[in-house]
């Protein structure tokens, strides 16, 4: 069987070793939650050769390339319409999944963040992720309020996740390797799914925070709602890089009270 030609246009960095593979896939944990799997940009199917060995789901394939569609199509006929040939971010969930599921992948660096957005628009049904990002990525996802990798993707992830850093990835193990470290993150769904305020304005009061991060939040969010009208919050006198979730959605209703 001929091999798929890693395309530099798509991100792509085919992984080469088997017992990584492995170790993401088994990465999985919540499967007696879901019985369906997605994985994205299977490439050559070094993820997919052990994630079709499992009985606890089924497992389904999306990936834009057509070379690795056909090469896919040969190496497992049994997939049939499991094998998808789209885009990942325009893909439809619900005409292929009717309730929770979950994925994984050797995720395009390039497109790393829009994945995790579209994640986060469907996150009534994906309820858990295993992925292989930029190590500078999985860092930011999982960083904690105070360090200097905490920022908006870092919020909005843990706003509807946990997230967990699970392992780093050198370039070795990759064809063609990336001039960068990877590293493989878990994010299991929260029960609760929708905060306790207006979410349309927590992501804006999240956004303006960081996307001003060297001003207080009441400089930072001050278009929001003007300066006089908030006097007393003392989350107001601190930068957005400081703030929690929790205090993230306190200021939100603060400020959706006041409005």
């Amino acid at each position: 069987m001929s091999i798929v030609r890693a395309k530099k246009h798509l991100g792509q960095h085919f992984l080469t070793d088997k017992n990584i593979a492995s170790k993401i896939v088994d990465s999985l944990k919540l499967t007696d939650k879901y019985n369906q799997v997605l994985e994205v940009g299977p490439g050559m199917g070094i993820l997919s050769d052990f994630l079709l060995q499992k009985t606890d789901y089924e497992t389904f394939l999306i990936d834009i390339d057509t070379e690795s569609y056909q090469f896919l199509q040969k190496k497992y006929p049994q997939l049939g319409t499991r094998l998808i040939n789209d885009d990942f971010l325009e893909m439809d969930f619900s005409k292929h999944f009717s309730g929770p599921f979950a994925i994984i992948g050797n995720f395009p660096y390039n497109i790393s963040s829009q994945i995790l957005f579209k994640v986060l628009d469907n996150r009534a049904q994906v309820i858990e992720i295993v992925g292989m990002f930029q190590k500078e990525v999985a860092e930011r996802c999982a960083a904690k309020p105070g360090s200097k990798e905490y920022g908006i993707l870092s919020v909005f992830l843990q706003a509807y996740y946990k997230v967990e850093y699970l392992f780093t990835v050198k370039a070795g193990v990759f064809n063609p390797p990336p001039k960068v470290l990877s590293a493989v993150i878990r994010l299991t769904r929260n029960e609760t799914i929708e905060l306790d305020c207006d979410e349309k304005l927590f992501w804006q009061v999240v956004k303006a925070g960081f996307n001003q991060r060297r001003k207080t939040l009441r400089n930072a969010v001050s278009s929001l709602i003007p300066k006089d009208k908030i006097t007393d919050d003392p989350l107001l006198e601190l930068r957005a890089e400081r703030l929690s979730v929790a205090d993230f959605v306190a200021l939100t209703k603060k400020i959706s009270a006041e409005r």
